[in-house]
């Protein structure tokens, strides 16, 4: 293309294709470093619950506490509407979370009363 001539329809379309594809190559970028966040930042709450259903299984606490779980629905909606996320796919979301939370509960207090000979 010689200067001071505009561009063909096909230059142009390949340097808006080749941009839209920086950008998109950016965007996930963006995307795997939040998922791997996501990743770490789960490994971090499943090594607290699982101190806790340890704790609870030691003083034969319920492994789940319904309670509790209402009060965290309720408070992850609320979190979710103020950032502007579908609230109940966050809740969605934290049930997911919960039910495998209770369910290594239930795994850590049946190994506790297994190891007791306390069936």
């Amino acid at each position: 293309m010689s200067e001071g001539t505009a561009p063909a329809a096909g230059e142009a379309a390949s340097v808006a294709d080749e941009a839209a594809r920086e950008r998109l190559g950016y965007l996930r970028s963006s995307i795997d470093n939040l998922d791997a966040a996501l990743v770490h930042l789960l490994a971090e709450r499943f090594k607290c619950t699982q101190q806790v259903g340890e704790l609870k299984a030691r003083h034969s606490l319920p492994p789940a506490d319904p309670t509790r779980e209402a009060a965290q629905i309720e408070r992850l909606r609320r979190l979710a509407e103020d950032a502007r996320l579908d609230p109940a796919f966050a809740e969605k979301f934290l049930n997911f979370i919960i039910d495998e939370v209770v369910r290594h509960h239930r795994a850590i207090a049946d190994k506790a009363v297994n190891s007791n000979g306390d069936v």
